[in-house]
């Protein structure tokens, strides 16, 4: 009998099941790894929008995270929704304690539907507390123009050089995600480069006409992290998560769950197709 890849999200849970905590767990699973959580905030929200955000105290989350690095052999770990300074600065402080492997952090700052999730005084403690501890780090490209303090990139070398600068804040690699927006007005295309201190390497996949695109930044990252915790190399971790992640969203209309941006098919590869 063999161990299955026990994996980590630290991240805020999401009412609605589409993205975060619960986005995070389906990701996992549907790439055949053990999922684990540390949750950090608790949101109010649906396929509409978020409605309240109700943080965890520091004290908790650390609780949290002795309790799963004591007993569990974690192999990689996803950082996700983290909403204050003090949520940050504890999360870091655990990572480092327990000399966490394979750190995959997802800057998340707004929701699909457009509602901020973190604090503005917040996003330099995030690079200056969690970027170096990182293997990789996952910002969309709303994200990287914040982490940047620049524009939305509008070809491709502007975004290298937004991924540059956040390379430069101490993480090993850096993948933005362009599925929120088109590059160079390529509506076909949804394309998104790793970029690491010696190389980079776009993935492009076709982007899909769908409003059921809740939770896919969550989902491409906790992909990525499973296929780290089994093994793969960082780029063909990326390449793997890309397919599946597209046809998750492929597949998503198959759900019709909810009113508004509903949540991607994270179970596409399980379902019998009738």
């Amino acid at each position: 009998m063999s161990n299955i890849p026990i994996v980590l999200t630290i991240a805020g849970s999401d009412s609605g099941g589409g993205a975060g905590i619960q986005a995070d767990l389906k990701s996992f699973a549907a790439n055949r790894t053990y999922g684990a959580s540390v949750i950090t905030a608790l949101t109010a929200q649906n396929t509409k929008g978020v409605t309240a955000i109700h943080d965890v105290p520091s004290d908790f989350i650390t609780a949290q995270l002795d309790a799963l690095f004591s007993d569990l052999d974690v192999r990689s770990v996803k950082v996700g929704m983290l909403a204050t300074k003090d949520t940050i600065v504890t999360v870091a402080a655990g990572l480092r304690k327990w000399n966490a492997k394979n750190i995959v952090v997802d800057p998340v700052m707004v929701t699909t539907s457009g509602d901020p999730l973190i604090a503005d005084d917040a996003v330099a403690t995030l690079k200056a507390e969690l970027f170096p501890l990182a293997k990789l780090v996952t910002p969309n490209l709303h994200e990287a123009a914040r982490l940047t303090h620049g524009k939305l990139a509008a070809n491709r070398n502007e975004l290298r050089g937004q991924a540059r600068g956040i390379l430069s804040n101490g993480p090993q690699a850096v993948l933005v995600k362009g599925g929120h927006a088109t590059i160079e007005g390529d509506q076909s295309q949804s394309s998104d480069l790793l970029l690491t201190k010696t190389s980079d390497e776009w993935f492009d996949a076709d982007r899909i006409n769908t409003q059921n695109t809740h939770g896919t930044g969550c989902s491409l990252s906790s992909a990525i992290v499973a296929n780290l915790a089994k093994g793969m190399e960082l780029n063909e971790a990326v390449a793997a998560a890309k397919i599946w992640l597209t046809e998750a969203i492929r597949t998503a209309d198959e759900l019709k769950i909810g009113e508004g941006h509903g949540p991607i098919h994270h179970f596409h590869n399980l379902y019998k197709k009738s």
